[in-house]
């Protein structure tokens, strides 16, 4: 029998702040979603992603535990408009 392998976690960051995050990327970029709610008027992606200062990314880890644990993370993905759009109309 193979050894338990964890799986990668998420975390979402807006404007340098954690937002949310997930146990797969897709989950992990739903996170926005709060990002969304903040706007009474809607949010247009490309104009919002575009702010210096949003700088949206993503952290993945080895693990949930690996995250709990402070563990550098693995890599920083960057977050574009399309990748935020296309999670949440897959909630829509």
């Amino acid at each position: 029998m193979p050894p338990f392998r964890s799986m990668v976690f998420f975390e979402a960051f807006w404007h340098g702040e954690a937002i949310g995050d997930g146990g797969d990327l897709e989950e992990a970029l739903t996170a926005f979603r709060a990002v969304q709610s903040e706007q009474s008027d809607g949010i247009c992606w490309s104009e919002a992603c575009a702010e210096p200062a949003a700088q949206p990314h993503l952290r993945r880890y080895a693990s949930f535990e690996a995250y709990l644990d402070n563990a550098d993370e693995l890599e920083t993905i960057a977050v574009t408009a399309a990748m935020i759009e296309a999670a949440l109309q897959e909630l829509a």
